[in-house]
């Protein structure tokens, strides 16, 4: 099955379709080093690097994706995020990049459609014929009537990914066809991050395993005092003594920060890790401080966010997977990774049709 792949990143989420029959042909990424990394995972694809809203670029993929079956579509989340305070904004131009993904629908015509994002998606509304609507409203109402439609939020832990990561997904599939709908069963038990980053030796910050990708970020003494005493699945703020202190340049005297509670916080062992985000890199961000081990001295080892080889794991991705691209900088892969549609959720979701057409 052939599948054009709109808003591609570097392609994450194709990592195993080609186990299941599907071939991305024709890409299309904003960002040029983004795209320039695809090239590199799939030379065989033709990677369009440009803004879709450019008509130029649109008709370039268009053209470049005559006879596909099958969009995959990952629009920018942003603008939907929870984690965006503005989400409310019905100007963010992000959100309004659904339409051209309607337009490549519409003239296309594949088979089927996946769209995935933020659970946020069902409640943004965008600017339409200076009309405000939802976007799934927008969706439906836009789309060729050959279209069945269907939505649901999915949680890739339910599906062989080492990390929770909640996602709106959106399957329309031609009337004619088989009905595609969302897996309502998930595929297996849950992947821990003992599981999937267990093995791996334990560093402390600025500590270099030789492995490759996995070396610790150097972070600063407060940062590593205050996880040193933090225990596994816990905050910083709950220490009595250790916890995340600032200057109060008013009366020069040490206060505690005010922050949320999944801030300076450690990750649980025995479940998958809290989502990803693109500021995993960052102590003081969401849940991203390591499990870390009680030693001896009553103090917790690898007071640090996680290495790059363990976001690999978590997302679900073969252990070697950046092995040969070395030379990329480490801020750079944690951010695609930190967008990322995790590949074994990808492949369960296209599985429930590529399935059915090979029975039959």
């Amino acid at each position: 099955m052939k599948a054009l792949s709109l808003f591609s990143n570097i392609g994450i989420a194709e990592a195993y379709l080609p186990q299941i029959g599907i071939e991305v042909v024709v890409a299309n990424e904003l960002l040029e080093d983004r795209a320039e990394f695809y090239r590199l995972l799939y030379p065989n694809t033709n990677m369009i690097c440009g803004d879709i809203t450019d008509p130029k670029i649109f008709d370039k993929i268009i053209k470049a994706s005559e006879g596909v079956e099958l969009i995959i579509a990952t629009p920018p989340c942003q603008g939907m995020s929870v984690a965006n305070a503005k989400r409310s904004s019905k100007n963010d131009p992000r959100n309004s990049l659904i339409k051209k993904v309607v337009d490549a629908v519409n003239v296309l015509k594949p088979q089927y459609v996946l769209i995935e994002n933020v659970p946020g998606m069902a409640n943004t509304f965008i600017n339409h014929n200076n009309n405000t609507i939802k976007i799934m409203d927008f969706v439906k109402n836009n789309i060729h009537s050959d279209y069945n439609f269907d939505y649901k939020v999915l949680n890739a832990s339910d599906y062989s990914t080492p990390h929770n990561r909640k996602r709106l997904i959106t399957l329309l599939s031609k009337k004619k066809e088989i009905k595609w709908a969302t897996p309502t069963t998930p595929k297996g038990s849950q992947i821990t991050i003992r599981d999937a980053i267990g093995h791996l030796p334990s560093l402390e910050s600025g500590q270099d395993s030789g492995i490759l990708w996995h070396k610790a970020k150097k972070h600063n003494q407060n940062h590593i005092l205050w996880m040193q005493n933090t225990p596994t699945g816990k905050t910083a703020f709950d220490n009595k003594i250790h916890y995340p202190q600032t200057l109060d340049k008013k009366t020069n005297t040490l206060r505690r920060i005010k922050a949320f509670r999944n801030t300076y916080s450690r990750m649980k062992w025995d479940e998958p890790a809290p989502t990803i985000t693109m500021t995993n890199g960052v102590i003081s961000s969401q849940n991203n401080v390591h499990p870390g081990i009680l030693l001896s001295d009553g103090t917790y080892s690898d007071a640090r966010v996680l290495t790059v080889k363990e976001l690999i794991l978590l997302i679900g991705l073969p252990d070697n997977w950046l092995d040969n691209y070395t030379s990329y900088k480490e801020k750079f892969i944690r951010e695609v990774l930190g967008e990322c549609f995790p590949p074994h959720f990808s492949k369960a979701i296209l599985e429930t049709f590529t399935k059915q057409e090979n029975e039959e």
